[in-house]
């Protein structure tokens, strides 16, 4: 019942009955409304001024700041590849001691290696020369009886290893 009661009192008369009282010029609403508002826009516009103004110092200051960023960056860069020149120069050298003395060592142990041949070589050469001498003076002594046959030393040689 309650929503039939306040459906109903939107039908009340909100005068007397009547003949409309005269009021004078009527109101201009739209005009009340422009002056009231004449000053939230004023403002309005001022703030829009004040944020326009407050985005291109924004600007300015990010594309300063990316200057600036883009200088520390090539900084940066630069001292990176002179610090890399510096590396490869350290161990370049590293790498040409470390070479230089494995090629010392390795001439060493050669040398060592030769000297041990050497001394080797000297031990046996006593050995080998006299063994070399009985071989001559057999193949001398034997060189008359080839000779009646036919044969030199050589020929000798070739028959005992089963050859023509």
């Amino acid at each position: 019942m309650n929503g039939f009661r306040n459906f109903l009192t939107r039908f009340r008369p909100a005068a007397a009955p009547g003949r409309a009282a005269p009021t004078g010029v009527p109101a201009d609403r739209s005009a009340e409304l422009r002056e009231e508002l004449a000053a939230p826009l004023a403002l309005f516009a001022q703030a829009q001024e004040e944020a326009r103004s407050v985005r291109e110092q924004a600007a300015a200051a990010a594309a300063a700041r990316r200057r600036e960023a883009e200088r520390q960056a090539e900084a940066m860069v630069a001292a990176a590849h002179e610090e890399a020149r510096r590396v490869r120069a350290r161990t370049a050298e590293q790498v040409l001691r470390t070479a230089e003395s494995r090629a010392a060592s390795l001439l060493a142990a050669a040398d060592r290696e030769a000297a041990t041949v050497h001394d080797r070589a000297g031990n046996r050469m006593p050995v080998l020369a006299g063994r070399v001498v009985e071989l001559v003076l057999e193949d001398l002594a034997a060189a008359p009886a080839s000779a009646a046959k036919g044969l030199g030393a050589s020929g000798r040689e070739r028959h005992e290893e089963g050859g023509p």
